[in-house]
C-alpha cells in the first residue's frame, strides 16, 4: 500500500469519526478529511468555475495594484481543480493535505493523468529539499508577509501559465 493510498485512507476514516462525534454532540455535521460520495459532476463543474474566477483573479489583482492577491488566487485555482476532480471521483475533501493525497492516490491508480509538477506545486517542501517556492509556499509569504505587490512579473506569468494548464486538464478529466 503507497503512503498515498494509506493517507487517503486515513483521511477516510478521519471524516468518518469526526461526523459520528458531531452526530453524538448533536451538532452540524461537519468533518477535516474526506468522505466518499457519488460522483458529482455538477459539484465538479462548480468548483471548475470558482477555479476560472480565481484564474481570472490572478490579472485583475495585478491591474488594480494587489499582485500580492494573485499568489492566493493562483494556489486556490490550482487547488479548486483538485476539488472538481475529486468530486468527479466521488470525494469530499474539506483538508488540503487530505485532497492533495486523494490526487497523488487517484494519478497511482491510473484514474487520471497530469504531470507530478501540479501536486507538487501544493505540497509543503522538506527544508533539505527546497529548490524553489512552490506556489503554497508563496501564497504564504504574499499573504501572511507585509509585500503588497509582487516584483518578479515573471512568477505572475509562470503562476497564470501553470493555472491555465490545470484548469484545461482537469476540463477533460471531468467532461471525459
Amino acid at each position: 500500500m503507497s503512503q498515498a493510498s494509506k493517507h487517503v485512507e486515513w483521511c477516510l476514516n478521519k471524516a468518518k469519526k469526526e461526523i459520528e462525534e458531531c452526530k453524538k454532540l448533536g451538532k452540524r455535521e461537519k468533518h477535516r478529511g474526506l468522505l466518499k460520495t457519488n460522483s458529482n459532476i455538477d459539484e465538479a463543474k462548480k468548483h471548475l468555475a470558482k477555479a476560472e474566477h480565481n484564474l481570472d483573479g490572478i490579472t485583475r489583482f495585478r491591474e488594480i495594484g494587489f499582485s500580492d492577491w494573485s499568489m492566493s488566487a493562483g494556489f486556490y485555482c490550482l487547488y479548486h481543480c483538485f476539488l472538481a476532480i475529486a468530486a468527479k471521483f466521488g470525494y469530499e475533501s474539506a483538508n488540503q493535505t487530505c485532497t492533495i493525497s486523494l490526487m497523488r492516490f487517484l494519478k497511482e491508480n491510473n484514474k487520471i493523468q497530469f504531470d507530478e509538477k501540479f501536486i507538487e506545486l501544493l505540497e509543503y517542501e522538506e527544508m533539505e529539499d527546497i529548490k524553489e517556492y512552490s506556489f503554497i509556499d508563496l501564497r504564504e509569504d504574499y499573504t501572511y508577509g507585509v509585500q503588497t505587490s509582487v516584483k518578479d512579473e515573471a512568477k505572475i506569468n509562470e503562476l497564470k501559465k501553470t493555472c491555465k494548464e490545470l484548469v484545461d486538464i482537469t476540463k477533460e478529466i471531468i467532461f471525459k
